[in-house]
């Protein structure tokens, strides 16, 4: 097209191209100003999507008027060719400066500002960018930053509510949905991973990355696949900018820390937070002294003061050798876990975080490098008779320097103020001033009585498995531990869940209806702030048939206690029997992430993300519940659900033989189970195994596996649809619950 003339432009020379379009210096013969054209490429033009977003490229930036963003001019067409006039700058990309290294400090904050001012302009009309990376804002020869490419802008329309508000929520002028991820991954913000719909706080993320990499040279969630970047984003911390850049100040990670917030209610709100502390920031900087001289010491201020604040509480070392004794070890330090929790200026890596290292042998600074956690609490458990002997390390993860040590030999009855004692003296080698509250939040116990509590773990080992079998015995475990201790609320609210789950996964009689509900009450009598207390509730609700009601009060516990045990199985099973599949979908994420070794809130996910046709995310999520269950069998052999979930992930990628033998094995532990044959049922449909199918769910309707909603929902049993026999066992329109 060189030396061609288009509408009024003449056009000199090619600039560039791109996935979406074709870049050209040209003179505006009417104006005789230098532009840049961007022709939309032929075999892009029939393509409505494609025309409709190089349109809305178009109508997004010819709408905002700030330096900061790159003039539109017109959009318009010549002999079938779709082009955008726009602004011709001169300079670099921020990618190709970055390719030099990364920028000073000064640099930096200025790059920041305008950025920041530039969003903020975008986000107050309603636009949000969706695309920001280094490739996208280009650097002028004067200093100017400029955000280009606006192809995946979001144009919102503020309601008169949002009219002030920079993160508007009406559903915009959007060619997208939630369930489609847009953007370049390593730039993408955890709701765009997860495809869910965006707002200007969207931005904020990716605009802390952009800088992170600036800063740093790296991006902050690098990977060599997009699955590998993609879980970086949802489930790790970038490393300190400290690591990769000493001579920065530790305010600037404070500020990025604000903006790479997984949790976008919680991530800076608007451009103008992020674009005012820079602003401090540059103030400081320029002001030199003592104030600059602080902020550069990447050994002090925000960044350090985060790190040192973060423990990882590793799962002791059972040194009695009993495998019967893990469970009380397990106990032990989940509680130190929670018992560290309570202290707000303290960061504790939850139980889930923590569990990949059960067992396995690794260093502090290991730990540290891969949670990016300053220390590191371990130890070794021995119990013996009524005697309980700990040793227990706080370590400096980067030096592998420990802070602190203690033996402990006590009697079993002190187990609880041992793990007080433990929580008080990691905040004294920490420097941490307890305030009354946490004092007194220390001293809270579950139980005053030591049996109690030691039933209450042994019942909670056994009722993570699930078969009725374990359950009935996980039940007598809780009932003895109220007979001991009445005021025992969590071992209450045990009961209650656990009755319920028994009514509805194997035998529907008020019996277990009533047990549920009187635990539930004694509980609630108890403890009714206890998000254990809410999920007991949630189950009552369920079983009832409320499904609403359950759905908000298990979220509701969630709110408070993200790890809170079950929660997420049971809100992605009342979820999915609601048949509210993509808001299974919507939250699979971060189920898997609080479940740790729950490998029953797998179950939900796969069968919505099957009935929603999501066949490559429903693939990710059963290579997932592979590895867990895989791993998990050999830790517990004699688990017989787990072994039956097993075969249904071999069953699902033609692994026929491998499917087969763990069937086998579980109906061999557990041969009248109704949850073993219902998922052996499952594994056979995934099969094509018909008749095999039905003979298995006719024996777990038999043994009490009567939840029709679930059942007829279940996409690996919709080859027995319509047959006679399927539809008298589980007819349309009976609930289950």
């Amino acid at each position: 097209m060189i030396d061609s003339t288009v509408s009024h432009y003449r056009i000199a020379a090619k600039l560039g191209s791109g996935g979406m379009g074709v870049v050209y210096q040209a003179e505006d013969q009417k104006l005789g100003r230098q532009v840049a054209l961007k022709f939309l490429p032929e075999e892009l033009a029939k393509d409505r999507a494609a025309l409709e977003r190089f349109q809305r490229e178009a109508r997004a930036a010819s709408s905002l008027n700030h330096p900061g963003i790159c003039t539109v001019y017109e959009i318009d067409e010549h002999q079938g060719r779709h082009f955008i006039a726009m602004e011709l700058l001169e300079g670099e990309t921020l990618a190709e400066r970055l390719r030099r290294g990364p920028l000073d400090a000064a640099a930096l904050v200025d790059l920041g500002i305008q950025v920041a001012d530039a969003l903020e302009s975008a986000h107050a009309k309603g636009i949000v960018h969706r695309d920001l990376k280094p490739a996208n804002i280009y650097l002028t020869p004067r200093g100017q930053a400029k955000v280009l490419d606006f192809g995946l802008a979001k144009i919102e329309r503020h309601s008169p509510t949002d009219a002030h508000s920079e993160a508007p929520t009406a559903v915009p002028q959007d060619l997208t949905s939630a369930g489609t991820a847009l953007g370049t991954v390593a730039y993408m913000s955890p709701e765009q991973a997860r495809g869910q719909l965006t707002d200007s706080r969207t931005d904020l993320f990716s605009f802390g990355t952009l800088l992170y990499q600036a800063a740093s040279g790296r991006v902050p969630f690098p990977g060599d696949t997009s699955a590998v970047v993609f879980d970086a984003i949802l489930n790790r911390e970038p490393a300190p900018l400290a690591e990769h850049n000493p001579a920065l100040p530790a305010e600037l990670g404070r500020i990025l820390g604000k903006a790479l917030e997984k949790d976008r209610n919680l991530r800076a709100q608007t451009a103008t937070e992020l674009k005012t502390d820079l602003l401090r920031l540059k103030r400081d900087l320029d002001s030199g002294g003592r104030r600059a001289a602080e902020l550069a010491d990447s050994r002090s201020g925000a960044v350090r003061a985060a790190l040192e604040t973060s423990v990882a509480v590793l799962y002791f070392e059972n040194l009695s050798g009993a495998k019967e004794d893990e469970y009380f070890r397990d106990g032990i330090t989940e509680d130190i876990i929670t018992e560290l929790s309570k202290i707000k200026t303290l960061k504790v890596f939850p139980r889930p975080t923590v569990l990949p290292y059960r067992d396995k042998s690794v260093t502090p600074q290991q730990v540290g490098r891969e949670l990016s956690a300053a220390f590191v609490l371990g130890g070794s458990l021995r119990r013996a008779g009524a005697r309980l002997r700990i040793n227990a390390q706080l370590m400096d993860a980067k030096t592998d320097f420990p802070l602190w040590s203690e033996r402990y030999d006590r009697e079993m009855a002190d187990v609880f103020e041992l793990q007080d004692e433990i929580a008080r003296k990691i905040a004294e080698a920490l420097r941490l001033t307890l305030s009354p509250q946490e004092q007194q939040a220390l001293g809270d116990r579950p139980t005053e009585n030591m049996q109690a509590y030691d039933l209450f773990l042994r019942g909670k080992s056994y009722a993570r498995r699930l078969t009725r079998q374990d359950m009935e015995f996980a039940l007598q475990m809780f009932d003895n531990a109220v007979l001991l201790d009445p005021q025992f609320a969590l071992a209450h609210a045990a009961n209650a869940i656990f009755c319920a789950q028994y009514y509805a996964n194997f035998q529907r009689d008020a019996t277990w209806s009533g047990r549920a509900r009187r635990a539930a009450e004694q509980a609630i009598a108890l403890r009714p702030e206890l998000p254990d207390v809410q999920v007991a509730q949630a189950w009552l609700r369920y079983i009832d048939g409320d499904l609403p009601d359950a759905i908000q009060r298990v979220r509701q516990a969630i709110s408070r206690k993200p790890t809170c045990e079950g929660a997420y199985y049971l809100l992605g099973r009342a979820l999915f029997a609601a048949g509210h599949f993509q808001e299974v979908a919507d939250i699979a994420e971060a189920a898997v992430e609080a479940a740790g070794d729950d490998y029953s809130v797998y179950v939900p996910i796969l069968n919505a993300l099957g009935a929603l046709g999501k066949t490559e995310a429903r693939a990710s999520f059963r290579q997932r519940r592979t590895l867990a269950l895989e791993t998990h069998v050999v830790r517990v052999p004699e688990d017989a659900r787990a072994r039956v979930l097993l075969s249904s992930s071999y069953a699902e990628v033609g692994r026929a033989d491998d499917a087969v033998r763990e069937m086998q094995f579980a109906l061999a532990l557990r041969p009248n189970d109704p949850s073993v044959l219902y998922n052996a049922a499952c594994a056979r449909g995934k099969l094509g195994h018909r008749k095999e199918a039905l003979d298995l769910l006719r024996n777990a309707w038999e043994a009490g596996f009567e939840e029709a909603d679930w059942v007829r929902r279940d996409p690996d049993l919709a080859l027995l649809h319509g047959d006679p026999e399927f539809e008298r066992l589980y007819p349309a329109g009976r609930s289950g619950a």
